[in-house]
């Protein structure tokens, strides 16, 4: 115990002595992580639209694109929003198809939300857009130019699917199986006593009905509410019966009664027997006749199955067909028929009926076989059905002597029949061989490996089918800009208190043909697709801002906006060449908008080039939807170096635009993509193209915009 006690007063006084010790801080330092000072640098800059030098006399604006609802309600991308920029652009909520119902009539109660809260937010919108091809509601348009379809008046008929009379051994739609032993009668013996009968002995009663079986096969399978008719002459050499059965194939049983149970007598009678196929027998493409509980020789002669066509039989006689094996330009494969001069300046209105071996479109139209000039009557929208088609169209030249069809964008068969092509009060047709009974006379053709000629017996057209009359093209354009008209109105009344600037005529120009508009003939279009100036023509921007003009506020400001003018520079000139040309038929452009949608390999020698041609329009000049990738690396494979490059060509873009745009005609710059891509999305999925990451973290980018916005 004594030593436990000292034991515990040294260590005390040991303890005493560390405490009056004089405490001393060890001479080491770490170095901030190279990324996060750089992080730090970047977080120091203030919001970006405080480097604008506050100028009365400058009407720029710092834009951003945002979906409605990402700015409505009022989460992290509206603050982003309201701190950086003071210009929001929405990138679909206020286009024709996210805003035109399907009756015509315009949705805009999310666009007025949108409006609003912009408004108390002291934030500017600028309209995008009002008239473009894509992101439109073109169901909605399609059908107000939708041919009239009359219906035809018909008589039903009984087609036939098979039949069998047994004259030869083709046995190709019948079968049977070992127990049920097939041979023919002498000839003279078959029903009527004339030709042959088929013969199937059964020798032995046997288990099951379905012991022996014969088979009649057809195609196609029969579907639920279809009526067939089976008619047979019948015997056998003992007074019998026997049931039908259903089968997808021969032994592929589906229900047990089809036809009915067919008496069978010593002397030769004829069965009939109509259904209607009910779920249990759908899908059958067999009928199978059981034979086996009777030992006896059963006779069928003149079998025969049809269907009920409630609109009649639409094979008769003969038709001209040809043939475009791959599809080129609508002009490579054609066919036609030449006649004495036509009238000018008079009606002709074309019947036709036509079908084709896969859904497309062909060209009609009255030609001069002296410079190739036409008056066209449109499209005929083919199916693989016959369809009656009705179109007019007025001559403008005296020596229309051609009729002629373009096929050369169609890759398939077409045929035609009953061809009538008259003056508008004559009953004359100037197409001697219409309906090709006695050939096609002086149809000639050429073109693109095309063949053509006459069908086969039955394979012209025979029944009363709906008759189809197409809108003229006069009518489709009337009927369209009325259209735009309805929308472009709409969209700019409701808006006007607010929206002081729109983007009036959206990608006019062609990639391939840069002084040329686009168009969506020749093209399989998206859903949302309708090209306005394949109906409207040339004018239809000119239309459009006229408009827009009518019913904007004075002093609205109205753009044409288009993408690629810094990749290629004939695109460029071609959209100032339209401007022109629009402005020589009495509207007026205020702006011109390049949408940059670029990367860090972008060539800026034109993009300096593409700045000076637009400032020299003295057009307001706005880059529209400015974004910046790293040359197609996504966001998880970019470097430091490709994120410093990014800086720099975000930086070369602000400032090259207002070194080469004179103050005046600076309208303002939009950032397209604020955050990077996300992979799920539409547009560049994936890229790190914004000035913030997706978890709104300031990017180098930042930086860049910053500094050359600086005293701006």
């Amino acid at each position: 115990m004594k030593n436990i006690n000292i034991l515990a007063l040294s260590l005390a006084a040991s303890a005493l002595m560390a405490s009056c010790t004089k405490s001393e801080l060890l001479d080491y330092h770490v170095d901030k992580p190279a990324s996060f000072a750089q992080q730090e640098l970047i977080d120091a800059y203030q919001p970006l639209k405080t480097y604008l030098k506050a100028d009365p006399t400058s009407n720029f604006k710092l834009g951003v694109a945002l979906s409605l609802s990402e700015y409505v309600n009022k989460g992290v991308k509206y603050r982003l929003a309201n701190t950086n920029f003071n210009e929001i652009v929405l990138g679909y909520e206020m286009k024709h198809g996210a805003v035109v119902q399907a009756d015509g009539k315009l949705s805009l109660d999310n666009v007025k939300t949108l409006l609003e809260t912009a408004k108390n937010a002291g934030m500017a919108v600028y309209g995008h857009t009002l008239t473009w091809h894509a992101n439109q509601n073109a169901t909605y348009l399609n059908k107000l130019i939708a041919p009239l379809i009359i219906p035809g008046q018909s008589t039903p008929t009984w087609d036939p699917v098979t039949e069998a009379n047994f004259e030869t051994d083709n046995n190709s739609n019948y079968e049977s199986n070992a127990n049920a032993k097939l041979s023919f009668t002498p000839a003279g013996q078959g029903a009527g006593g004339t030709g042959r009968a088929l013969k199937i002995t059964n020798d032995v009663v046997r288990a099951n009905d379905w012991d022996a079986q014969f088979f009649i096969k057809f195609s196609p399978v029969v579907a639920v509410g279809e009526q067939y008719e089976l008619s047979m002459d019948v015997k056998a050499d003992a007074d019998v019966s026997f049931p039908t059965q259903a089968h997808i194939v021969p032994y592929s049983y589906k229900f047990y009664d089809f036809f009915g149970s067919i008496p069978a007598k010593t002397t030769w009678s004829k069965y009939t027997k109509a259904i209607t196929v009910t779920q249990d027998m759908a899908a059958s493409g067999a009928i199978a006749f059981n034979l086996g509980k009777n030992a006896t020789s059963y006779y069928f002669d003149n079998i025969s199955l049809k269907k009920y066509n409630a609109k009649g039989s639409g094979n008769a006689g003969y038709s001209f067909f040809f043939t475009n094996p791959s599809a080129k330009n609508f002009w490579d494969a054609q066919v036609a028929y030449d006649f004495p001069a036509l009238q000018n300046n008079k009606e002709y209105t074309l019947k036709i009926v036509a079908k084709g071996s896969v859904e497309g479109a062909i060209r009609a139209e009255l030609q001069s076989s002296s410079d190739y000039s036409s008056n066209s009557f449109g499209t005929l929208s083919l199916g693989n059905a016959w369809k009656e088609y009705e179109l007019k169209v007025t001559t403008s030249k005296a020596d229309r002597n051609r009729f002629i069809i373009s096929f050369g964008d169609y890759a398939g068969t077409v045929n035609i029949d009953n061809v009538k092509l008259t003056a508008s009060g004559s009953t004359e047709n100037l197409i001697a061989t219409s309906d090709f009974e006695s050939g096609v006379g002086s149809w000639g053709g050429w073109g693109n490996g095309s063949t053509r000629g006459l069908s086969a017996q039955g394979q012209g057209f025979g029944g009363a089918l709906d008759q189809i009359i197409e809108k003229t093209p006069a009518e489709k354009k009337t009927i369209i800009t009325n259209a735009l008209n309805q929308f472009i109105s709409g969209m700019v009344d409701t808006c006007k208190y607010y929206v002081k600037a729109w983007d009036v005529v959206n990608e006019p120009m062609d990639d391939g043909r840069p002084s040329e508009l686009k168009t969506g003939v020749g093209k399989k279009l998206a859903e949302d697709e309708f090209y306005w100036q394949d109906y409207m023509g040339k004018d239809y921007a000119v239309e459009a801002f006229k408009i827009a003009r009518q019913h904007a506020n004075q002093g609205d400001k109205l753009f044409i906006n288009d993408y690629n003018l810094e990749y290629s520079i004939a695109k460029c000139r071609g959209l100032i060449e339209y401007v022109k040309y629009i402005e020589s038929k009495g509207a007026v452009v205020d702006g011109i908008g390049t949408q940059m949608h670029i990367d860090i390999n972008t060539d800026k020698a034109k993009i300096a080039e593409m700045f000076t041609l637009l400032a020299a329009t003295g057009k307001l000049i706005k880059v529209s939807e400015l974004d910046l990738g790293l040359g197609n690396v996504k966001t998880p494979d970019a470097t430091e170096a490709q994120y410093k490059a990014q800086l720099d060509m975000y930086k070369y873009v602000i400032e090259k635009y207002f070194e080469l745009v004179p103050k005046a005609q600076r309208y303002g710059i939009t950032i397209w993509s604020p955050t990077d891509s996300p992979a799920s999305s539409s547009w560049r999925a994936g890229e790190p193209i914004g000035l913030w990451t997706e978890g709104f973290t300031r990017k180098p980018a930042y930086m860049g915009v910053a500094d050359a916005l600086k005293d701006k």
